[in-house]
């Protein structure tokens, strides 16, 4: 936006102004004519008010829509689709010699479409079109572009009312000299000041040289001079035969006595209205938008939209949308805020009492002139630079869609095909797209034992499969990528007894995926294995709930083989609890004795016997705490049964780093026992533990009489301080590499 465009400045005022006054110029005979249009079928005096019914839509539409809707700079007037529905229906009520009624029928069809746009508006249909891709966008304006030149190029060559563009072309006997040089000055003035930030728009100076270039040949033709029955001009608007006053009256005293049935008799046709008026509005607005970066709110303009066609209906008009030509020609000619369109409405109001003998001077050339220029530059040009680029030929190709589309059929159908495509390839986009962001082999991040040895096949790629291997899941689990999850799971079944999958990454999921989740499943519990799902998020952005709805459809339960953790480490903790606490018979495992522990191992009997009057045997529940951080480091641990957990909290205490799992025979303490300070890790029991503890009061005397068990004490300590760094710098390697 200009700086001198803030809304509220003179300047803006003045912008408004001109863009509200010329956006009436070219919104006014299209209403006319959209009317006249309507009420054609029925002849007489009624057709003659059709003129009136397409004045009442724009200025009622002009007025109430930018009041009651998004504030944009999206014009309201009677539209296309409306002419085309009405149209229709009205033809229909002629043929079966209803004409008696056709005012009744067609009122309340735009009543109730009025009123589904609200609803529309209220249940938040509007917002769904902010997902429109961009292509389609792209290629609807391209389309509107070459649809409002082709509309244009009969009014420019001076063919009759009607005419169609192929006829118009191959007729060029029917082509008007003065038309063709009106319109082509019109649309010089549009090209050639482009830019121009004076007090007069550009597209207001076109207009007054085109008029000027009209009443300049009318000296040499005075046949130019006549208005009636002049097809080169806008003309008279209305009819002086039928009284607007006696009109309201009667429309109004028709729709106060309509019954239900006859509401019923005409919902079909309020819903298509409906449904096509607000696919126009958004589309429109979505077109001035993208030129104005002025955000729009979809649902508050198809409220305002709705309020606009009640309240037409209510005296007799037509119904409406937000228009392209008049919007386009809004915001050309310096528009800056949606006072401009409530102006346009107002200016309307005036030209059916006050400006009508002007207006009706307006060479329509003139108009066409400017138009072509404003759908010229619609075209997106930059979207034929999508070709040239492999990867953005697949978006050029969904632009050529809608265009082609919109060309054969209509911007209605051309939008659904865009959407449509475009749905297409970004599903094959995802399809493409691995699911499996990494595989982790368990002994690379699950063997945490304090005391344990690096294995030493653990670099060796050609070394035996582990029972645990972790896949890394990422972006949408659906249909489209089922299969690929499954070929990439289904290979460990049979070699893995413990099969962890971490959600963290996955966007989506869908029941097919799940389907196939199950399978896995299934499988493995017959092999009696484990599916063991961690990092589940608790919503997707969808706003599904994964862990709710892997439990609905039947993948985790609590009695069978699959369970589910909040982390990674809870997950492997659990499987490393699965695997210590039974021997390889399957029996639980007995408890280590005080003298067989490794870190013991040469001392002698005079130090192991010392050793075992100074320990304490302690036993601890499964999740209970073995020792707490921030408590007084007073003691050594000897684990003798079970497993405990040992980790680091963060995140204000909410959260815990993993730094190892200690077993049978594995000492459990920190710097903070060395130190003679604070814990500064926990040590929770994941199952029932049995541990021997040594105080640092009996650990200094020990010290003094038996040194080779200090040094082989503290030197256990060392290696499991060291181990557990050892394993956290592989982890990160491993996870983040």
């Amino acid at each position: 936006m200009h700086e001198d465009d803030t809304p509220g400045t003179r300047a803006a005022l003045i912008g408004d102004a001109w863009g509200g006054f010329s956006a009436m110029l070219v919104a006014l005979p299209a209403a006319i004519a959209f009317g006249v249009t309507v009420f054609a079928p029925f002849g007489g005096t009624l057709a003659a008010e059709g003129a009136i019914a397409g004045i009442f839509g724009a200025i009622f539409l002009g007025i109430l829509a930018p009041l009651f809707g998004g504030r944009s700079l999206g014009v309201s007037a009677p539209s296309a689709p409306a002419a085309a529905v009405l149209a229709a229906f009205a033809g229909e009520l002629a043929h079966q010699g209803l004409a008696d009624t056709v005012l009744l029928q067609l009122g309340l069809i735009v009543f109730l479409a009025g009123v589904l746009q609200i609803v529309l508006g209220f249940a938040g249909v509007g917002r769904l079109i902010k997902f429109v891709p961009y292509p389609v966008v792209s290629g609807f304006l391209s389309a509107v572009g070459l649809i409002l030149i082709g509309g244009q190029l009969p009014r420019l060559l001076g063919a009759p009312a009607g005419v169609s563009l192929s006829d118009a072309l191959l007729h060029p006997g029917g082509w008007s000299g003065h038309s063709l040089l009106v319109g082509a000055v019109a649309a010089g003035v549009m090209v050639a000041v482009p830019k121009r930030r004076g007090a007069i728009p550009v597209a207001i100076l076109a207009l007054l040289a085109g008029i000027a270039a009209y009443f300049t040949l009318s000296l040499v033709d005075p046949a130019l001079r006549m208005l009636e029955g002049n097809r080169l001009l806008i003309g008279e608007l209305g009819d002086d035969d039928r009284s607007v006053a006696d009109m309201l009256q009667r429309h109004a005293f028709l729709l106060h006595g309509f019954t239900l049935q006859q509401l019923l008799q005409v919902l079909a046709p309020a819903l298509t209205l409906a449904a096509l008026l607000s696919i126009d509005t958004l589309k429109t607005g979505l077109v001035v938008e993208t030129m104005t970066a002025v955000r729009l709110d979809p649902d508050r303009e198809l409220i305002g939209q709705g309020v606009g066609n009640l309240a037409s209906a209510l005296v007799g008009g037509l119904a409406g949308s937000a228009t392209l030509g008049p919007s386009l020609v809004n915001v050309s000619s310096g528009a800056s805020s949606w006072r401009s369109s409530l102006l346009a409405g107002v200016f309307s109001l005036l030209a059916l009492f006050v400006l009508a003998p002007l207006i009706a001077w307006v060479p329509v050339a003139a108009l066409a002139g400017i138009l072509i220029v404003l759908g010229a530059r619609m075209i997106d040009r930059r979207g034929l630079a999508f070709f040239f680029a492999p990867d953005t030929r697949l978006d050029f190709a969904v632009i050529v869609v809608v265009v082609l589309v919109a060309l054969s059929a209509n911007l209605v159908a051309a939008s659904a095909a865009g959407v449509g495509f475009s749905i297409l390839l970004f599903i094959r986009e995802q399809t493409r797209s691995s699911v499996v962001r990494s595989r982790i082999e368990g002994r690379e991040i699950f063997s945490r034992r304090a005391g344990a040895p690096v294995p030493a096949d653990a670099g060796d790629a050609n070394a035996d499969e582990g029972e645990v291997v972790v896949f890394e899941l990422q972006g949408s689990l659906f249909f489209g990528t089922a299969s690929q999850l499954q070929s990439a799971l289904e290979p460990e079944i049979g070699n893995r007894r413990f099969l962890i999958l971490s959600m963290r990454r996955v966007q989506s999921l869908d029941v097919t995926a799940t389907h196939v989740l199950e399978q896995i499943k299934d499988r493995l519990e017959q092999r009696d294995a484990y599916l063991v799902f961690c990092d589940i998020p608790k919503g997707l952005p969808s706003g599904l709930k994964m862990k709710r709805f892997l439990k609905e459809t039947g993948v985790v339960r609590p009695s069978e083989k699959a369970v589910a953790f909040r982390q990674l480490d809870e997950a492997l903790d659990w499987v490393e609890a699965q695997q210590m606490s039974h021997d390889a018979s399957g029996r639980a495992a007995a408890a280590l004795a005080l003298r067989d522990m490794p870190a013991l191992v040469g001392c002698s009997p005079a130090a192991l016997a010392a050793l075992e009057a100074a320990v304490e045997p302690r036993a601890v529940k499964s999740g209970k705490r073995v020792l707490k951080s921030g408590a007084d480091g007073e003691a050594l641990f000897f684990v003798s049964r079970g497993l405990v957990r040992v980790s680091v909290p963060i995140h204000k205490k909410t959260q815990s780093y993993h730094l190892a799992t200690c077993g049978p025979g594995e000492l459990v303490g920190d710097m903070g026992f060395v130190e003679g300070g604070l814990y500064g890790m926990d040590a929770l029991a994941l199952t029932d533990v049995e541990v021997f503890a040594l105080p640092r009061a009996r650990f200094d005397a020990l010290a003094a009489e038996h040194g080779e068990l200090a040094v082989a004490l503290l030197r256990q300590l060392t290696r499991s301080l060291a181990a557990r760094l050892h394993t956290a710098v592989g982890e990160v390697q491993a996870l983040r590499g």
